[in-house]
Order: C-alpha cells, then structure tokens, then sequence
C-alpha cells in the first residue's frame, strides 16, 4: 500500500494542532505548511476543499539517510498532507518505504521502516 490515511472527527485546525504537537514528541518539526485551496485559489481557479500539505522533518533522520544515501534527498522531507473530504477531516502522508523502495537498498528500507512507524504513531494520536 503506498499511502497510510487515517479519518478523525477533528477539524482541519484541530488536527493540525494535534499532528505538530505528536510530532514534537518524535522530535519532527513542521518546516512548512502548503495551503493548495489558497495557492489555486490565488491562481483563479475554484478550489472549495481545504488542503494542506505539511512538510515534516527530523534532522537526526535526515541526516542518517542522506549519509547513507544522497539520493533519499529526492523524497524529503517527509509529507503529511491534511484535508476535509465528504465533511471529514483525514490525515495521511506517502508511506516512506514505498518511496524509498525506489531506491532498491535494503539498508535504507530498513530506516524508511523506522521512519514511517514513528510518523504512523504520530499521526493515528490525532484520530
């Protein structure tokens, strides 16, 4: 499965409050929040559904992966994306081992591993 999705009867605020505080806990920050409804809004396009994208980042891990492989720099940092879909308000992000699966190191599946369970547990305390 590519992606790990999760459904919480927060709102869009809420649950981003809950992500960055369960991501401080595994010492991720949020480096940037992309807010695509304002951008294609900006653009003249209609875009009504809130959806945000959230850049996250652990420097330790960032820099164990790009030490062991600088082409892991094409897939970071982490993406968590946040938005509202049929009145609910959903969580998700890339699995890391699937994208670093491109790759084909078995070293570096290995981190991914590590990487997406601690981002898994990051996001399910938001539901």
């Amino acid at each position: 499965m590519f992606d790990y999705t999760i459904e919480t009867d927060k709102s869009m605020s809420e649950a981003i409050a809950a992500l960055e505080e369960s991501l401080k806990k595994e010492q991720f920050g949020v480096l940037s929040t992309f807010d695509m409804k304002e951008k294609l809004n900006d653009k003249g396009l209609d875009f009504s559904r809130e959806f945000k994208v959230l850049e996250v980042c652990n420097p330790y891990e960032a820099y164990r992966v790009l030490s062991e492989n600088q082409m892991a720099g094409y897939f970071l940092p982490c993406k968590i994306v946040v938005f509202e879909d049929n009145g609910k308000t959903k969580i998700g992000m890339p699995r890391p081992t699937s994208l670093i699966s491109m790759l084909h190191d078995e070293k570096m599946q290995r981190l991914a591993e590590d990487i997406e369970k601690r981002l898994i547990v990051c996001i399910d305390y938001c539901k």
